[in-house]
């Protein structure tokens, strides 16, 4: 009986072995149930965002294809305006699968990278990474196949196993593991991986840092793999000649400066080789005769046998990979798997790695306005380098038209041609001499009012440079700030309309602004809105140069471009046209004004009156803003230094005098004893002091004989900055957030002067300054709600002239706004992003629909719009009277303001005399519209020194558009509806 059962259990076992042999060789059973498994694995894209998906959390592909990134994206375009529009679903069997870890099975790419299309679809650029490769798995060289797989994998592509799993070699797998408990008992068995060409593959796509990190990621690889192999069938040979060919596009191979990360043996040939696909591949198909293909093979093994350690062999181990590349030419020869000619010829055969110096690697640079401003605004968008935006897996939809955005791209190029600036008009007096025109460089921004938003179909300059002057500078554009200036006004009229006639009654008229308006209204009672705003239009101020204005923590004059000006008294719609200086300098001081009574009643009391007690407070915010300026100023001054540097740069600036330098010494060592007190005078002093003479210096300035505003008076050193190095002493780690806290009561000790009665005058003055602020903060708040792109202006009444700087970007915007009937909609250049398209992570963001904002009354931008074009009627403007028409031969109306910007930097003497200036700029700018859909501006621009040179005004860029017009009526008339139907 028990022989019965060993004989039973001999057979079973038997039979168990053979079919475990016979599955270890064919596969056959795994093949179905994995296939039949990997099946149910599936995606599909849907609408909206996806509850069922999983995205990859490590792996160097998914990072650089952005599949990990795009949890990260997310919340920064919805920050932006945009939402998921589509993604994918997971399956539940999938869903479960990536639960557990495990890679998602999926038909991966090995080309892939950023693709951006304009507003007609039409592809402004396309990078694809790796940037060359092998099409098809029979555009492999048969020999490359024959090494890689007698290396790595040597019976991956048996025909004879059918339904063979790719992911598992059952003898190197079995070896391995033996090698590996011997090691671990203390033998010294070969050791050698057990990977696959799938597992590897596995490994550096999705295991962390491209690493095998432990048995349990193993497994993973294995699995993944197998699953991947079977998606599509039982039958595998397809898959495994796949494998193959994606195996050698996309195995990393180090990287190198000017090409970045070297991945596929394409990218490899031509770092490591300086040699070409084709090349390579005719060469080792011995197309070009035994010495090539002896070179070729060379390479190819070099390449196989480096993926071990890619950086090592590139920079610092050529002899020993060359050795190895030597050994395995002999055993591809030993076991006749190449000829015994070609592997003699190999063996002599010289390897020529690049020369990094005579043959540097260098990255294209795109000139391309269009693609560098895409480019610029994608990677600001989502967080990510240029060179990482090029390598995700995804494409854009830009709002430019780009046949538009390179015709005027073009245009503005040729004006650098002496002939061609001739042609159009722009040499002349108040433009440019025939040697100038090359040294003008010109930006351009063209935007079309669509229902989804403010569309850009041009943005371009002719710097030649990665800065986009458009949109990231910030420039003085002179007189268009009086554009601003006039919308505030209109906006501040018409917010005295509704307070004036609304059931409450009048309020009482406090500045010139609501003075008028109530006499204006009493006058008219009946007046609407936009009667109103006309009769304000019409209201006249002195274009006198000859008044000095207290503004700007000082006080300053203004001069008018024309002197014919200086007697005039225009109107504000004829100084708009005109773009005369000196009513609009008048026109924000009473804006001004308006602000700073609604920010604080009755200001002239609080400005004039000395007993009104409101002055303390306001004073006492003067000491602390004022106090906090300072010593901000100090701290970055002594950033980094340690108290040793800290003492000797503040000594750099004190006069060795006794007496400055004992109240410095005293106050900030007040520890020190009298012979180091001395030994530091005698040092520092020019002039020897006797001892008795030290001795009294010693005594008179010593600690709390003198309060903080006394020391720093004496040693001609600001208190505050005295203060801040001696608590930097004592509290050597404090940051500047703990020195403002702790310096409190010394910010108002400082400026305790103030409130002494006979500094009454310094009073009035450092109040004003305050309430001048405060009233720019509530301007710069009116401005920003109609696209003002800075965080503050310059408290000068210069503004008006343009000081606090604009952008011509955001001018076009305004114009927008105006356009728009006081509605603020959004500027879209990118128009929707495809991530990881046939993926399944496949996510498409657009725009979420947004409501216009009502931030100008609709009368207050029906007046700008006619104000505007009036410049062009019979302005600075009037070039373009009758220039654009539609194609019907009807007129646009067009509309815009002028402004020239003669930016210098001043040395100034007391009383307000100029001493120096020094050119920085000169630009000269044209905001404008084109008919009811389109806008934008039109700036000329010189940097430098060399400015001064050249004095061309406003009329420039007004000739330059002028001359335009042939380049863009075309496009004027196409309605927005034709380039949305090209959208993707």
């Amino acid at each position: 009986m028990r022989l019965r059962i060993w004989i039973v259990l001999g057979i079973v076992s038997l039979i168990l072995l053979c079919v475990a042999g016979f599955e270890f060789r064919y596969a056959w059973l795994q093949s179905q149930w994995i296939s039949d498994y990997a099946s149910r694995l599936e995606y599909q894209l849907g609408e909206g965002p996806s509850e069922a998906i999983r995205f990859p959390e490590a792996g160097p592909f998914n990072q650089r294809l952005g599949y990990s990134l795009i949890p990260d994206f997310q919340p920064r375009l919805q920050q932006r305006g945009y939402g998921i529009s589509q993604q994918a679903r997971f399956s539940s069997e999938l869903l479960d699968y990536a639960d557990h870890g495990l890679f998602v099975p999926y038909r991966e790419k090995t080309q892939a990278g950023l693709m951006i299309t304009d507003a007609r679809g039409q592809s402004i650029y396309r990078f694809t990474y790796p940037r060359f490769g092998f099409a098809a798995f029979e555009d492999i060289p048969p020999l490359l196949v024959e090494a890689l797989l007698f290396i790595e994998n040597r019976h991956l592509l048996d025909p004879t196993l059918e339904h063979a799993n790719p992911a598992v070699d059952w003898p190197r797998l079995a070896s391995a593991s033996l090698a590996m408990v011997a090691g671990t008992l203390g033998g010294a068995g070969y050791s050698h991986g057990a990977s696959t060409l799938a597992t590897q593959i596995e490994k550096y796509r999705h295991s962390l840092e491209g690493r095998t990190q432990s048995p349990l990621d193993k497994l993973r690889q294995m699995t993944s793999a197998s699953v991947r192999a079977y998606r599509g069938g039982p039958q595998t040979l397809d898959a495994r000649r796949q494998l193959v060919l994606d195996y050698l596009n996309s195995v990393p191979l180090t990287a190198a400066p000017g090409h970045g990360e070297v991945h596929g043996f394409g990218d490899a040939l031509w770092v490591w080789f300086a040699e070409d696909i084709e090349g390579f591949s005719a060469s080792l198909n011995g197309e070009r005769g035994l010495p090539a293909q002896a070179l070729a093979l060379r390479q190819g093994l070099s390449l196989v046998i480096a993926q071990r350690r890619p950086s090592w062999y590139l920079l610092t181990g050529r002899a020993e990979l060359q050795e190895l590349v030597d050994s395995h030419i002999r055993l591809l020869a030993n076991e006749q798997r190449i000829d015994p000619r070609l592997a003699e010829a190999a063996l002599a055969s010289p390897l020529a790695f690049r020369n990094w110096e005579t043959q540097p690697l260098q990255e294209t640079i795109e000139a391309d306005k269009a693609i560098r401003v895409t480019r610029s605004q994608l990677a600001g968008m989502l967080g990510q380098s240029i060179y990482s935006l090029d390598r995700l897996d995804m494409s854009a939809a830009s709002s430019l038209d780009l046949a538009l955005q390179r015709a005027v791209s073009d245009f503005l190029d040729s004006l650098a041609d002496e002939e061609s600036a001739r042609q159009h008009g722009l040499l002349g007096e108040t433009l440019l001499s025939a040697r100038q025109a090359a040294e003008v460089s010109y930006s351009f921004t063209l935007m079309e009012r669509t229902p989804t938003g403010n569309q850009v179909r041009v943005q371009t300059d002719t710097t030649g440079q990665p800065f986009d002057l458009n949109q990231s500078s910030k420039l003085e554009l002179g007189s268009t700030a009086k554009l601003r200036v006039l919308t505030s006004y209109l906006e501040i009229i018409a917010e005295l309309h509704a307070a004036l006639t609304s059931e409450a009654g009048a309020a009482p008229a406090r500045d010139p602004l609501s003075a008028w308006a109530v006499e204006y209204l009493r006058a008219n009672p009946d007046s609407d809105l936009p009667t109103m705003l006309d009769a304000a239009l019409q209201r006249r101020y002195s274009a006198s140069p000859w008044e000095r204005f207290p503004t700007g923590g000082g006080v300053q004059s203004f001069a008018n471009y024309s002197k014919d000006d200086n007697q005039r008294r225009p109107t504000v719609q004829q100084a708009l046209q005109e773009s005369i200086n000196l009513p609009f300098v008048r026109l924000l001081r009473d804006i001004i004004r308006y602000s700073q009574y609604q920010i604080v009643e009755d200001a002239d009391s609080l400005l004039t009156n000395d007993r009104d007690p409101r002055r303390k407070a306001w004073l006492q915010t003067f000491a602390d803003r004022e106090g906090r300026v300072y010593l901000q100023r100090f701290w970055r001054r002594y950033a980094g230094m340690d108290e040793q540097q800290r003492f000797d740069r503040l000594l750099r600036q004190v006069q060795p005098i006794a007496a400055r330098l004992s109240v410095v010494y005293r106050m900030l060592y007040p520890e020190a004893d009298f012979e180091r007190f001395s030994t530091f005078l005698q040092e520092h002093v020019r002039v020897p002091q006797k001892p008795e003479r030290i001795e009294r210096l010693y005594q008179a300035y010593r600690p709390g004989k003198y309060s903080l505003t006394d020391q720093g008076y004496i040693a001609q050193v600001h208190p505050l900055e005295l203060w801040l190095l001696d608590y930097l002493r004592r509290h050597p780690q404090a940051t500047f957030n703990d020195a403002v806290s702790a310096s409190a009561v010394e910010r108002q000790e400082v400026y305790a002067w103030l409130f002494r009665t006979r500094h009454a005058g310094a009073r009035n003055v450092r109040i004003r300054s305050m309430l001048e602020r405060e009233a720019f903060d509530d301007l710069h708040r009116r401005w920003q709600r109609v696209g003002y792109p800075f965080p503050h202006l310059v408290p000068s009444l210069g503004t008006a002239l343009g000081s606090s700087g604009d952008r011509p970007s955001a001018l076009a915007e305004l114009m927008g706004i105006i356009i728009n009937d006081g509605q603020r909609l959004p500027v879209r250049r990118i128009n929707n992003l495809h991530f990881a398209a046939d993926t399944p992570w496949e996510t498409r963001f657009e725009p979420v629909p947004v409501e216009a904002r009502q931030v100008l009354a609709p009368e207050v931008a029906a007046a700008l719009r006619q104000a505007l074009s009036a410049v062009v009627l019979d302005g600075t403007g009037r070039r373009l009277q009758g220039v654009f028409t539609t194609a019907s031969g009807e007129p646009l109306a067009v509309g815009g303001k002028t402004g020239t910007g003669d930016n210098r930097s001043y040395t100034m003497a007391s009383g307000g005399r100029v001493l120096s200036s020094q050119v920085l700029n000169r630009t000269a700018t044209f905001v404008f519209f084109l008919g009811p859909n389109h806008f934008g501006t039109l700036t000329a621009f010189v940097p430098g020194a060399d400015a001064g040179d050249f004095h061309f005004t406003s009329a420039l860029p007004a000739q330059v558009l002028k001359s335009m017009a042939p380049v863009l009526a075309p496009y004027l008339d196409e309605p927005a509806a034709v380039l949305a139907q090209h959208q993707p």
